[in-house]
């Protein structure tokens, strides 16, 4: 099933299984609070939490659930992590093991990665969507952002002006955490429940002290140790990692397009244009593209690329140490 259509699912019952899997943190953080929320309502007071994201995850615990009697409640909810998307052979006999032998009582929640179309014939996971349900969150593209958007805004009780939900979703684009942020940041400055440009652009110009966007900038600018003390700022907020990546990773991918485009004889003004980067933002990517060629723009998606690994914990090291090091690496030459 889609996202959106789990809530009313669970209205009418609780399902024995629930599989969630997708990289777009907020939409599966969300199913899986629904089906956290149902679980307890329906009494499912203990939770037991497995985290199969090393080689050294025992998979016979999971059986073993099935089979122990919980101590503190009727029943239980499981909650099954696997970040890469995979169980593997090991993983995949466990699940079967714990299908065949679970009374129906508990609840297992299966959070994963991203599954790909293989998987998703494979024997494990027909059996999960079987005895109960997958939810499959796929990424919001840029062109379903604004429909996107304007659901969020109406379920907060506001409506927004075409050229103000543009603007929100330019603002945005790319990452729902900030989305959520902003709406919940117009929900206080808005005079009525309309939205219009004037309101947009004074919430996104009412940055923190350390924002993301001016640490981005900063760092490509070359800032190095403005840009660090405005990321230790972030961090200080209570910023999430994954906001401070997606704003740093976004004018990456960017520099890294217009790279290829200036290396293959483009222009790079307009190969900057080409790629809707605003005429004031020009000279702090100029800047970037001064100091980085393809190949180090490249280390830098891959670097980010670990970041994200490191902060959805499938990846070793701290998110914050690791965006420390990208950002030095984004202000160098």
């Amino acid at each position: 099933m889609r996202p959106e259509q789990l809530a009313g699912q669970l209205e009418k019952q609780l399902l024995p299984v629930y599989l969630v899997s997708g990289e777009e943190t907020l939409l599966v953080q969300e199913c899986c609070d629904l089906v956290r929320a149902r679980a307890r309502q329906e009494g499912c007071e203990e939770r037991r939490l497995l985290e199969a994201s090393g080689r050294d995850f025992d998979w016979s615990e999971l059986p073993g659930c099935a089979d122990e009697m919980s101590l503190f409640a009727q029943r239980k909810l499981i909650e099954l992590r696997i970040p890469g998307g995979k169980p593997g052979a090991e993983g995949s006999k466990a699940l079967l093991q714990y299908l065949e032998r679970a009374s129906g009582e508990d609840v297992l929640l299966v959070v994963a990665g991203k599954i790909d179309k293989a998987s998703r014939n494979s024997k494990w996971f027909k059996a999960l969507d079987s005895a109960g349900a997958s939810v499959l969150v796929w990424p919001v593209s840029s062109r379903e952002l604004p429909r996107w958007m304007q659901r969020r805004l109406g379920a907060a009780g506001l409506e927004i002006e075409p050229e103000a939900l543009q603007l929100l979703c330019d603002r945005v684009e790319g990452n729902l955490l900030a989305a959520v942020q902003e709406i919940e940041k117009l929900k206080l400055l808005a005079n009525d429940a309309r939205i219009g440009v004037d309101t947009v652009t004074a919430a996104v110009s009412d940055n923190a002290r350390y924002n993301v966007f001016g640490m981005a900038d900063s760092a490509l600018l070359g800032e190095a140790a403005n840009s660090l003390r405005m990321l230790h700022g972030l961090r200080a907020e209570g910023t999430e990692a994954a906001i401070a990546l997606w704003a740093l990773a976004r004018e990456i991918r960017t520099l890294y397009a217009v790279q290829i485009d200036c290396e293959q004889g483009q222009n790079q003004q307009r190969a900057l244009g080409a790629h809707k980067v605003w005429k004031s933002r020009m000279p702090c990517m100029q800047a970037a593209l001064s100091r980085h060629d393809s190949a180090s723009l490249a280390g830098l998606i891959e670097q980010a690329g670990g970041v994200d690994g490191s902060i959805k914990g499938y990846a070793d090291g701290n998110p914050w140490d690791r965006l420390e090091r990208l950002v030095t690496s984004l202000c160098r030459a």
